[in-house]
């Protein structure tokens, strides 16, 4: 459910799926907890500064999608997307390489 102090203009699902971060020299997994079509709420298992810009992979769905970093508080995190999802699957364009091998020694396909 939405909270009071949420301030989307869209509806929030439930997710509970794992994630990973990935940027240049960090793999993070996390939590992805909810999600709208604009953004996604992580709770990461630690309180690390991230950067602005990040690669969300979606280890389920095979999935990775740009997002931008909104805010912190503690160890969650709201995102917001800047692309599309694109599947890991298969043959991945080269800028998807690290995210597809990142995914794999994830434990996903």
């Amino acid at each position: 459910m939405d909270r009071p102090e949420d301030r989307r203009l869209e509806t929030r699902s439930s997710a509970n799926v794992r994630g990973l971060i990935v940027t240049p020299g960090l793999e993070l997994p996390c939590l992805i907890v909810d999600q709208s079509n604009s953004g996604v709420r992580l709770r990461l298992d630690r309180n690390l500064a991230l950067p602005n810009r990040i690669l969300l992979i979606d280890i389920a769905q095979a999935t990775a999608v740009e997002a931008e970093v909104a805010w912190r508080k503690g160890q969650e995190a709201g995102v917001k997307r800047t692309g599309a999802a694109s599947s890991l699957r298969g043959l991945v364009p080269s800028r998807l390489a690290a995210a597809r091998a990142a995914l794999i020694r994830a434990g996903g396909r």
